[in-house]
């Protein structure tokens, strides 16, 4: 609980908005706040400045174990609240890491405006997730190869039939050798994803594998969608709001124009 409550705090991924209940006389006491409260673990005071239900925006899989301790250890560092009118953010550390949540002017005060940070929110969590994605295709790149090295031929699927070895992923005994690739890929609950995408291995006669991915939901948990094959260079194209049907249309790895090669 104590993961998913403050990491949460810290990297804010919201999907829906709530405005926020305390407000204070400066934007600076507002931010004072609410690094006290990720400090001291208070959830309390996390309710009186997000408002009751703040836990009701956080996503279900979480977030990262270390994101308390690296915020805490850049507000040590530098802390500021920049003023810009009748709104205010908060940045930390020698990298400036601005919070997408600003703290606003209003009659009672300043507070946090959690709706207002809403749009900024979701464009992070999106680059977080194309971003894994990508990283997610690199490693089926690297799997391919170890499987290969194995089997002197490539898989043809993500997980092994039971008690088989026919796939990239196969669960292994203490003291067995990992398979090539981890079970991420197929995750335990159907259409949940890998970090908000879906994945699935298209044939390639080229390089001898290849695999798309696209988001689990267009707009929300992804924009791009990406291909890979064992040349090892990712491409993306924007699919739209079709984006699950047009990837699963695609029959081999063949990039049309609408696909551009994503910079190493």
């Amino acid at each position: 609980m104590k993961s998913k409550l403050l990491c949460g705090m810290v990297l804010f991924m919201v999907s829906a908005t709530t405005m926020a209940q305390q407000s204070f006389n400066t934007p600076d006491l507002a931010t004072d706040a609410l690094a006290s409260a990720i400090r001291e673990q208070n959830e309390s005071a996390m309710n009186n400045l997000l408002g009751d239900n703040w836990r009701d925006f956080l996503p279900p899989e979480g977030v990262e174990p270390d994101a308390v301790d690296r915020f805490l250890r850049d507000w040590k560092v530098r802390h500021n609240t920049i003023i810009e009118g009748d709104t205010a953010h908060l940045v930390v550390g020698n990298s400036d890491w601005q919070l997408p949540i600003p703290v606003v002017k209003t009659a009672a005060g300043w507070q946090f405006d959690i709706k207002e940070g809403a749009e900024a929110i979701l464009t992070r969590e999106i680059g977080r997730n194309e971003l894994a994605a990508i990283e997610a295709l690199h490693a089926y790149v690297d799997a391919q190869e170890r499987y290969y090295a194995l089997t002197t031929h490539y898989a043809q699927k993500i997980v092994s039939s039971e008690g088989k070895k026919d796939g990239l992923y196969w669960p292994v005994q203490p003291g067995e050798a990992p398979s090539p690739l981890g079970p991420a890929f197929s995750p335990k609950k159907p259409g949940q994803g890998y970090h908000g995408y879906h994945f699935r291995i298209l044939p390639d006669s080229q390089s001898g594998f290849a695999m798309i991915a696209w988001p689990v939901s267009y707009g929300e948990t992804g924009v791009m969608s990406f291909m890979i094959n064992g040349d090892d260079r990712v491409w993306q194209a924007n699919l739209g709001e079709k984006s699950a049907e047009e990837a699963n249309a695609i029959p081999t790895f063949n990039p049309d124009d609408r696909w551009q090669q994503v910079a190493q």
